[in-house]
């Protein structure tokens, strides 16, 4: 069983740790944005150690819709990387955890589809893409 690596990144590991360590009760909203956040889990794909990561919740029926927007920063999250390599996850959405299985969007119908989804649960999604050349990748987690 892999070792968990906490992020480095301080207000990504007390939102896990205010999260994961109130059973899913606190520290649902993201940055107290007052927007609903998911905690996904996967696993590291140059470490293998497992990896926890605070995503904008956004559903699709009984998917999740996750973005790698990096607040539309020139290189991709590292979780992208990982999910690429990996593509088992467990979601914690509150109290509820799920084991699920990712994939990144590549259809372009399907992929509008979901982005709109997430732009209408975190507008400044457009924003984000809006400043980067890159591509944001879109991941669609299913049950598994």
């Amino acid at each position: 069983m892999a070792n968990y690596l906490p992020t480095p990144v301080k207000w990504v590991r007390d939102q896990v740790e205010l999260y994961e360590g109130s059973g899913g009760t606190k520290g649902l909203t993201l940055l107290d944005t007052g927007l609903p956040c998911i905690i996904v889990t996967h696993t590291g794909n140059k470490t293998g150690a497992i990896r926890k990561t605070p995503l904008m919740r956004v559903k699709d029926g009984d998917n999740y819709v996750l973005i790698g927007s990096k607040g539309g920063a020139p290189k991709n999250p590292v979780w992208v990387h990982n999910l690429r390599a990996n593509a088992n996850v467990e979601i914690r959405d509150a109290t509820e955890v799920s084991k699920m299985r990712v994939r990144e969007v590549e259809d372009t119908a399907e992929r509008e589809r979901v982005w709109g989804l997430a732009v209408k649960a975190f507008p400044p999604y457009e924003e984000y893409q809006s400043k980067t050349s890159r591509t944001i990748p879109v991941f669609v987690a299913e049950p598994d």
